[in-house]
């Protein structure tokens, strides 16, 4: 009941610097892709990548490469979890349920793949209103593979803090604490290292 309260608190109009004060990552209760609940503190312990994704996406094949991250390190403690996201160009248009289906069949994924979410505006998850309060910029740099992205957000209003486009990475640590943020660009390949560290 407390966590209900502090949730909706998220959009009574407290800042994202209390969210970040009030609340932790293990706080969170999400959907999967079948409507069940899963509490975030299941997590507590393990290495997280909480990746927002599209399957219609230019990035979108980047699901093998996590698959591949996932399969290589999930023994070691590695949870990559997968929020599908439609806001971006409206690239992943299916169900969640058809969703988890299409990257099973197409890209073996075995990670967990929760319920579509919103991760920026009015109806922003709170999971990705605190997310993006601890780390509000992307690192990564790749000039071309950016100035792409920003070609194709124009028109769509942004404000600081929001996430870009589609596979944004967060990395969290074992003791629940947001390391990093990635940008879109960067491959699961070019953050290896920064996983490993943390296992």
């Amino acid at each position: 009941m407390l966590l209900s309260c502090r949730l909706k608190h998220v959009s009574d109009g407290i800042g994202l610097h209390q969210i970040r004060i009030k609340m932790g990552i293990y706080d969170f209760q999400m959907k999967d892709a079948e409507g069940n609940a899963v509490d975030l503190s299941g997590y507590r312990g393990k290495v997280l990548l909480i990746v927002n994704t599209a399957t219609r996406c230019g990035l979108t094949p980047q699901y093998e490469a996590l698959q591949k991250l996932y399969a290589q390190y999930t023994a070691e403690g590695l949870e990559i979890l997968d929020f599908p996201c439609n806001q971006f160009r409206e690239q992943a248009p299916e169900s969640s349920g058809e969703i988890a289906q299409v990257c099973m069949m197409k890209f073996g994924t075995k990670f967990k793949i929760f319920d579509k979410i919103e991760v920026n505006g009015a109806n922003t998850a709170p999971l990705y209103a605190y997310l993006k309060s601890v780390k509000p910029q992307d690192k990564g740099n790749h000039l071309f593979k950016d100035f792409v992205l920003k070609l194709a957000a124009l028109g769509e209003k942004r404000d600081e803090g929001d996430i870009k486009w589609n596979f944004t990475k967060f990395l969290v640590n074992r003791d629940g604490e947001v390391v990093e943020r990635f940008a879109p660009s960067v491959t699961p390949e070019e953050i290896e290292a920064d996983i490993r560290a943390l296992l």
